[in-house]
């Protein structure tokens, strides 16, 4: 097992959704995660089994850079969800095949 190296910082992005929460808005919070994981800044991602919302892996090079990615997130934008980012030193991610 070898640790996950990064020249960035990873940063977790919790989405818990509101009483506002709006499903139509799930589409561009996908195509969102998608631009993030084409551009190489998202690790992961996925909803929480309780459907309470969210969360994702992001790179970036700080936390500032990462709160405002998050906050263009459409789930924040549109107040479906709250974002929280906190800076997350992972020590070891499974590496994948």
């Amino acid at each position: 097992m070898r640790p996950y190296h990064t020249a960035m910082q990873l940063y977790l992005v919790l989405t818990l959704r509101t009483p506002r929460f709006d499903p139509a808005v799930i589409p561009a919070h996908y195509a969102f995660l998608e631009d993030l994981r084409a551009k190489g800044a998202l690790a992961g991602f996925g909803p929480f089994t309780d459907e309470s919302g969210g969360a994702y892996l992001l790179k970036a090079e700080s936390l500032a850079q990462a709160q405002a990615v998050a906050s263009t997130d459409p789930v924040h934008t549109c107040g479906s969800s709250r974002v929280s980012v906190r800076e997350w030193k992972v020590t070891w991610i499974e590496p994948t095949a």
